[in-house]
This record gives structure tokens, C-alpha cells and sequence, in this order.
């Protein structure tokens, strides 16, 4: 994760330089703003990447002599028939577009919300998928 997490800290070194450069020409406290955002998150996650990346030791992405095959196994588990993915981004779209349009449709888009992720978390506990 060093790689990854260099990358995220240089970026966030290059996004203060021209934050800095930004406010110098044009006095724009949105834009200036936006930018330290960007340095801020892209810090806060270079840092997160370095600092798990000492707890979990080295990767066979970090070592430059490993082989492809050491990278091989399992990644996890990722259902591959879910249709809770698309309800749970529709529930969420409406919910989006609720805060434009009104706050009912707003509440209707929570309740999707809601409904779509105990789907989406339960979904391999109760029918002919579960445990």
C-alpha cells in the first residue's frame, strides 16, 4: 500500500501548491476552498493508506521481484445474481432527487433507502440462498 498511499500524499502536495497559486491570481474563496478540500481528503486518505500499510505488512503488489502467481486467491465473496445493487442506487437517486423536487418525495426516497439496504444485507439469510 506504499505506492498508493505516496501517490495520494504527492497529490495532495501538488493540490496545496496550486491552492496556493489559485488564490494568488484569482482572490476566489470557493474555488480556494474546494482545493484545500481536495489536499485535505486526498491527505486523510494517502495517510490512511501509510498507516494501514505499516499494520498489515508488504503486498505482492509492493514487492518489485514477486511474481504474478503470488498475488493469486480468493478476493472475497461478490454475489454475482444481487439485484439489491440497482434498488438500493434507484431508492437513493429518488431520495436525491427529493431534495430538488420536495421533501415527500425526499421521505419516500429515505424509506426506499431503507428498505433496499436491509434487502441488500439480509438478502443471504432467509430464501434458497441462505446459510
Amino acid at each position: 500500500m506504499k505506492i498508493e498511499g505516496y501517490l495520494f500524499v504527492f497529490s495532495a502536495l501538488f493540490f496545496a501548491l496550486m491552492d496556493v497559486i489559485y488564490w494568488l491570481w484569482s482572490h476566489d474563496p470557493t474555488g480556494s476552498t474546494a482545493l484545500a478540500l481536495t489536499v485535505a481528503l486526498a491527505g486523510l486518505i494517502g495517510f490512511y493508506l501509510l498507516f494501514t500499510g505499516r499494520r498489515v505488512g508488504p503486498r505482492p503488489e509492493d514487492d518489485k521481484g514477486a511474481d504474478i502467481a503470488e498475488g493469486a486467491g480468493e478476493l472475497g465473496f461478490f454475489s454475482p445474481h444481487s439485484w439489491w445493487p440497482l434498488f438500493t442506487a434507484l431508492a437513493a437517486a429518488t431520495m436525491s432527487l427529493g431534495a430538488v423536487v420536495g421533501w415527500w418525495l425526499m421521505l419516500i426516497g429515505a424509506f426506499a433507502v431503507i428498505l433496499a439496504a436491509v434487502g441488500f444485507v439480509f438478502e443471504y439469510y432467509r430464501g434458497h440462498f441462505s446459510h
